[in-house]
């Protein structure tokens, strides 16, 4: 598929199976991945990117994956209006596993897919590359949960006050950084190795884990999980 570079992405454990997921990367790092999957970790397909109104739908699945991609749910026990809909358009009204396993890698990577400040830039021309300048964060920078940003479209970076974005770097800082996530509290962060390595792992989505290396460029995170989104945590905290 000609890509620059290719992500092992994580792990999503079906009941009967599990999905492995890979990323691929083309030269502009903040356009949309190209995605693979794989059952037995040999053969690889393509995921084809799904509609909106499809990843919507399938967001509201409920329960755990099966594990097998030509799995059929059935859209009018979770979305009537919906499927009435496809039924007068002339489709069937389900919607298969393969969908839900795009709009949950999807999801994940938009609420917890994070890089540390610094590590991407931003070009004139709108294009995101990896900072060859980036040399990691030092260890105290490494320990705030402002020194990370969530490697998608910024919401929240357009509501702040001209103020507010008088410090801030518009090659760098044109992420939205995690300490304004909510609700707060959905980050956990500890110290490994005598401090060597920094974790973080997200408590919204269990099995996220995101890892640093101060003052090094190695960074990275991957998912193992069930693939559904903890939204007992309000609760919880």
């Amino acid at each position: 598929y000609r890509f620059e570079r290719v992500w092992f992405w994580g792990c999503i454990q079906g009941l009967r199976g599990a999905y492995y997921i890979a990323e691929g990367l083309g030269p502009d790092r903040a356009a949309p991945r190209s995605r693979l999957y794989s059952l037995n970790c040999l053969d690889w397909s393509l995921l084809t990117p799904a509609t909106k109104e499809v990843l919507a739908l399938a967001e509201q699945l409920k329960g755990r994956f099966q594990g097998d991609p030509s799995f059929e749910y059935n859209l009018a026990e979770i979305n009537a209006e919906a499927a009435a809909r496809l039924t007068e358009g002339g489709r069937e009204p389900v919607i298969k596993e393969e969908a839900r396993l795009i709009a949950t890698i999807e999801q994940i990577d938009r609420e917890v897919g994070i890089v540390p400040r610094g590590a991407f830039v931003k070009t004139p021309l709108g294009s995101v590359h990896e900072n060859r300048h980036f040399e990691g964060l030092s260890l105290l920078e490494a320990k705030k949960l402002s020194s990370y940003f969530h490697f998608t479209e910024p919401a929240n970076l357009k509501n702040k006050t001209l103020l507010e974005k008088a410090d801030l770097d518009p090659s760098t800082d044109f992420l939205d950084s995690l300490e304004h996530d909510i609700p707060r509290g959905s980050w956990s962060i500890q110290l490994e190795k005598g401090s060597t390595v920094v974790v973080l792992r997200s408590l919204l989505w269990l099995g996220l884990t995101f890892y640093h290396v101060p003052m090094t460029k190695q960074f990275g995170y991957v998912y193992f999980g069930t693939g559904e989104k903890n939204l007992d945590l309000p609760f919880m905290l």
